[in-house]
Parts: structure tokens; C-alpha cells; sequence
């Protein structure tokens, strides 16, 4: 009988021998689940030791229920799947992988801050329609010499910024949490929301999803920014607040977005994004190689393994959980 139960709450991968081969590391029976409510969670997990998850919630009513938990790993970089003050009370670890998609979330939000401003899926549709015409996508500008903001200066929007720059782009970014002596190195000038609104030509959204974060880009934001700009998300849908988005695109008051990422996932069908020549929708791929699903799977598993080890994750989340002394007692 292995010494430890591993559950994965749900996953939508065609395989999961990356996590069966690091989980071999340690002595575990590893049972793969798919589950979608708090209840699924709960009876899935209920005794299992560590938990993998992609989306299933793991609320506070979950971790209450969890008897001998000691680290859930979640594939990718946020955790809003989880409850993390009730995790970190019951003295249960929490893990993400920080690191794993830097090169390929920067490139899709270049490559969707590209495509709004030479207007690439505007004008390869009027192609398709029957409509071989340049004027269907007036006006366009020079990409050189425009500014990005960026909502959020953490790893991915620091390797965005040298990119950008290489393309003529200047860098502004908002952050409150930045270091500016990176913002500095970076030649990237940090500012208050408002005024990267104001000044930039594009927005690309990083910020991580939490409360205060929740609808931070609205209906003020919008009404700030330059009707020829546009704004990009590859971070979380619900840091833009996806009704006044619409009213801004519907009201002209911004030229487009390009979102990988919307409130709810997958996107409804009734949508008016789905109907809006000026915005290109992804599915949440900006994350996804074939290099980068490797490196998630194997860092999320290799989290879990670290504790059952009894060592800290090399991507502990939330380092309070330390001052817990029951950490590796369960």
C-alpha cells in the first residue's frame, strides 16, 4: 500500500506521465479525478495527502474538509482556485509555478499587440469576405515610437518589455509592488493607473487576480484612454471589468482589444465580443508549448513531491504557512 494518497482534482491533458514520473519520486498512489464543484472536491480529496489542481474550486469549505493535506499544487501561475488564508491556517502549502511560460505569454501579448496594430485579423477576414481593399483597415499607425503600458510588472511583463522595445516601442507600467531599480534597469518609468490610461497606445493587463485587482480596468480607465488605443489581456479575464469593456468598444471610445482571456470561461455564445470586428478573442493559450506544458506538469508534480519529502517547494505561494509548526507533522 503506497505511503501517500496524491489526487488530481481535474486536468484537461491528454496525458499525465510527466506527473506520474515525478511522483514516483516518493511512495504515492496517485488518483486522477474530474471534478467541478466544491462537493466533487471534497469527496475526491477528503483524505488525500497532496492535491493537484488545474480549475476545481478549493474553497475554505473544501480545505475544512481535507484530513490530511500538506500541499496543493496548482498548474500555472495564479492561485484563484484557492482559498489561501484557509489553506495557510490549516498549515497546508500552497504551491504555483511561477516561471514556466515567461517567453510564451510575453510573445502572445506581442503578438496580439501586433496584430491590433497592423490590424491583421480585421483585414484577413475583409480578404476572406471578398473585400481585397487596404482602406478596411484604416486608420493604422506606426508601431515605433508608441507607448505600452503595462498593468503589472512582474516576470512576464519585464520580458514583454525588452521585446517591445526592440520594436521601437516605449515602456511605461503600473505596479505597486515593483522594484523600481529592475523598472530602471528595464527603462521601463513606473506610473500611477491613471496616467499610463492616458498615456499609452496599447495596454497589455498582467496583474494577477485578486480582490483588489478584480475590475481594476473599467469604466474610468477606459474613459481615460486614447480612442485609437487598444488593450490586450493575457493575464486573467475579470481584472477587466468585461460589461464596461463592451460599453467602450460599442461607444468608440477605444479603437480594440485583443483578449486571450474573458470574465467567464469558455466565452458565452450571446457575447457581443463575439460579433466585434475589433476584437480578437483566444482561448487562453498564451501559456501553452508544447515546451512549456512539459515544464508546468513536471513543476507542479515536483512541488507536491518536494513536501511529501519534507522540504519547502522551490514555489512556495504563501511563505506564511512557515510560521505553521505543524507543516510537515500531519
Amino acid at each position: 500500500m503506497a505511503k501517500y494518497k496524491v489526487v488530481i482534482t481535474d486536468y484537461e491533458f491528454a496525458t499525465l506521465a510527466p506527473e506520474e514520473k515525478v511522483l514516483a519520486q516518493a511512495d504515492v498512489e496517485f488518483v486522477k479525478a474530474q471534478c467541478k464543484t466544491e462537493e466533487e472536491v471534497i469527496e475526491a480529496c477528503r483524505d488525500a495527502d497532496g492535491i493537484i489542481n488545474q480549475y476545481a474550486p478549493i474553497s475554505r469549505a473544501v480545505i475544512e474538509k481535507l484530513e490530511n493535506c500538506k500541499v496543493i499544487s496548482r498548474y500555472g501561475v495564479g492561485v484563484n482556485t484557492i482559498d489561501i488564508d484557509a489553506a495557510t491556517e490549516r498549515g497546508i502549502i500552497v504551491a504555483n509555478v511561477t516561471d514556466y511560460c515567461m517567453d510564451e505569454v510575453s510573445d502572445h501579448a506581442l503578438a496580439l499587440i501586433m496584430a491590433c496594430s497592423r490590424k491583421v485579423t480585421l483585414l484577413n477576414n475583409a480578404v476572406k469576405s471578398g473585400n481585397w481593399d487596404y482602406k478596411a483597415g484604416v486608420p493604422i499607425f506606426r508601431l515605433r515610437g508608441r507607448t505600452l503600458g503595462l498593468v503589472g510588472f512582474g516576470k512576464i511583463p519585464q520580458t514583454l518589455a525588452v521585446k517591445a522595445q526592440a520594436l521601437g516601442l516605449k515602456v511605461i507600467a503600473h505596479d505597486p509592488y515593483v522594484n523600481k531599480e529592475t523598472a530602471r534597469e528595464l527603462n521601463t518609468e513606473i506610473v500611477e493607473l491613471d496616467e499610463l490610461c492616458e498615456r499609452s497606445d496599447f495596454i497589455s493587463v498582467h496583474a494577477p487576480l485578486v480582490e483588489s485587482t478584480r475590475g481594476m480596468m473599467s469604466t474610468r480607465q477606459f474613459s481615460l484612454m486614447k480612442k485609437e488605443a487598444f488593450i490586450v489581456n493575457t493575464a486573467r479575464g475579470p481584472v477587466i471589468d468585461e460589461k464596461a469593456l463592451i460599453g467602450a468598444l460599442q461607444e468608440g471610445e477605444i479603437a480594440g482589444a485583443g483578449l486571450d482571456v474573458v470574465e467567464e470561461e469558455p466565452i458565452s455564445s450571446d457575447s457581443p465580443l463575439l460579433e466585434m470586428d475589433q476584437v480578437i478573442l483566444n482561448p487562453h493559450v498564451a501559456w501553452y508549448s508544447e515546451e512549456s506544458q512539459l515544464e508546468l506538469k513536471t513543476k507542479t508534480a515536483q512541488n507536491v513531491t518536494d513536501v511529501l519529502k519534507g522540504s519547502y517547494p522551490a514555489y512556495l505561494f504563501n511563505v506564511e504557512v512557515k510560521k505553521n509548526e505543524s507543516v510537515f507533522v500531519k
